[in-house]
């Protein structure tokens, strides 16, 4: 895990150093061991390293092999390196590391743009070619691993986080109308290539860009996921054994590929609970864990802590678990939008970053449950959707998702910021790409391609990354991910949503902890606004920077401050909290 950046020159001029050391200033905690450098005319590359395999200076990076005249940039974690690396060196490749960075430029020289699709594991990366004076850049197939990019004329920069792009400078940062549109309709999710800022943009999931000396640049997918039933249907029974077979390999690769100890993210639900559970039966000794909790409110617990002492005393881990005041979130909240690469609505993000915290203080890799529920139809809006029989795809999405219709946002929004329903078009599109069997088949893959690259996996690696914290995610390995879309809609949704990990579990946990009503990272003080937080609040949206701005209606913004509890969205975000995270985040990074 680490941070990466860069500049590509297409204007003959050499690259701008001090643009890179800017850039690395940035990303400085998210690779806190070690910074290098480099440079060879026209591009520059910058690198931040968290050391998780091959602790040794030999895997320092920018990675520079001279003999095949290439350059790397890398940041996460290729889970089959070793096997990689065997088949390479019988193609008579030669190392002098022993870690996974080098296998991705050996791999770059020995098949070219499609080394990509040989990857299994969380990535993005940047590699300089000299011979072919080329620059490949390449995302995983999930965006677990971020890659920002930009372009002023004959410049191309690239970098972990949109705050490194911003320190370099020149970046237009004027709002997407799009992006803005995505952002409070999709609870703050702004699918690739966009960003809530027009000169900033992102690699698609599954892509990779390829620039030529000559300024000619091609992108490509090179991973598509389809969603429909195999050729030879299957048992209930066969679809379990393979499904349970494919998340222990997931999450024992996940352990075993570190050379650093691995713990846990346990919130007491079942999918963080169920990777304690197979990690012991795999024998992890000494398994390490951690959960966080917050003040409880009238209308809901702050913590989940009764559901994860359940799990620690049944697997006898050594466990972490923080209690955290609401004095001490509001505090750390400026803090915490800080690290945020993109405005996120999430609730939890403040958790994970103060959570993130004191874990990074005992370990530096841990497991996270993120992606479970959308792989295996988790949330309650699934059933919904399943249910509804009149609409077209968008109707029957739209009315159980979307954090406001078309008609709300234009009474939220000033007149020289309204346009048309972007999302609308963009979800209708995403719904009715092929390859889909049914109307939830294409549900759950657009959740897992689209709409989680940009919420929850996104909010983790920021979170975890600020403190320099490596957080793997087995629910999304892409094998499992590739076997889950093709299992019926029916049986995951069975039980109230993932039931495959349900039966998994049965035997392995406390029944207690199965059979609880699905919860969320609770944090009450960003959902049921009042008393400090709904001064910061008021605050912020009527300070001087926010009038000038001009992004609301006062009328609907009056509304929403008169009684901020009574505004929440179909997926139980709180409305005011919304709008106050947009205008905050633009005070801190953009102003």
């Amino acid at each position: 895990m680490c941070g990466i950046c860069g500049e590509l020159r297409l204007d003959g001029a050499p690259a701008n150093l001090d643009a890179i050391e800017r850039m690395m200033a940035e990303l400085t905690r998210r690779g806190p061991d070690h910074g290098g450098r480099y440079s060879d005319g026209a591009l520059a590359f910058g690198h931040r390293r968290l050391a998780i395999i091959d602790l040794s200076a030999r895997s320092n990076q920018p990675l520079v092999d001279a003999e095949l005249g290439l350059a790397l940039v890398f940041n996460g974690t290729i889970y089959n390196y070793r096997a990689l690396r065997r088949e390479l060196e019988s193609k008579g490749y030669r190392f002098f590391s022993e870690g996974d960075s080098e296998v991705i430029l050996k791999a770059w020289h020995a098949w070219g743009t499609e080394c990509v699709e040989r990857l299994h594991g969380m990535f993005a990366f940047a590699i300089w070619d000299a011979n072919r004076r080329s620059l490949f850049l390449a995302r995983d197939r999930f965006g677990i691993k971020p890659l920002y990019w930009s372009e002023q004329g004959r410049i191309l920069r690239f970098a972990s986080n949109p705050q490194a792009l911003l320190a370099a400078g020149g970046v237009d940062a004027r709002i997407d109308p799009v992006a803005l549109h995505n952002l409070f309709t999709l609870h703050a999710v702004v699918p690739a290539p966009r960003t809530i800022l027009q000169g900033i943009r992102k690699l698609a999931p599954g892509h990779w860009r390829l620039i030529e000396a000559d300024g000619r640049q091609t992108e490509q997918a090179y991973w598509r996921l389809t969603a429909q039933r195999p050729t030879s249907p299957l048992s209930e029974n066969e679809w379990l054994e393979a499904i349970h077979a494919a998340l222990r390999h997931a999450v024992k690769i996940r352990s075993e590929v570190a050379d650093v100890p691995v713990g846990v993210l346990l919130s007491g639900g079942l999918d963080s609970s169920l990777l304690v559970a197979l990690l012991a039966e795999a024998g992890v000794a000494d398994l390490r864990t951690f959960s966080v909790g917050f003040e409880d409110t009238p209308e809901e617990a702050g913590s989940e802590f009764e559901y994860s002492d359940l799990v620690v005393e049944h697997y006898g881990t050594r466990h972490h678990k923080f209690l955290v005041p609401n004095d001490q979130v509001l505090t750390r909240l400026p803090e915490a939008i800080d690290a945020m690469a993109e405005p996120m609505f999430g609730q939890d993000a403040v958790a994970f970053y103060l959570l993130a915290e004191q874990v990074s203080r005992e370990i530096k890799v841990v497991q996270s449950g993120q992606g479970a529920d959308e792989v295996f139809g988790g949330y309650f809006w699934y059933p919904r959707m399943a249910a509804e029989t009149v609409g077209s795809p968008l109707e029957r999405f739209a009315k159980h998702y979307f954090d406001r219709d078309h008609d709300e946002y234009l009474r939220m929004i000033s007149a020289a910021h309204a346009g048309e329903d972007h999302t609308s078009v963009l979800i209708a599109e995403r719904l009715a790409e092929p390859d889909a069997d049914t109307f939830m088949d294409a549900v759950l893959r657009l959740d897992v391609t689209t709409l989680i690259v940009d919420d929850p996996v996104k909010r983790v690696d920021n979170m975890t990354m600020a403190w320099g914290l490596e957080a793997r995610v087995p629910f999304l390995d892409h094998q499992l991910v590739e076997l889950a879309a093709r299992c019926p809609p029916e049986l995951k949704l069975r039980e109230g949503g993932k039931y495959p990990l349900k039966a998994l579990a049965r035997g392995l946990l406390p029944e207690a902890v199965i059979d609880r009503p699905k919860g969320y990272f609770p944090m009450p003080a960003l959902k049921y606004v009042r008393g400090p937080f709904l001064d910061m609040m008021r605050d912020v949206l009527t300070s001087r920077a926010s009038r000038e701005r001009g992004l609301y209606r006062q009328d609907y913004l009056d509304q929403l401050l008169a009684a901020p509890d009574m505004h929440h969205t179909r997926i139980q975000g709180n409305k005011l909290w919304h709008l106050a995270l947009l205008e905050l985040w633009l005070q801190r990074h953009v102003d």
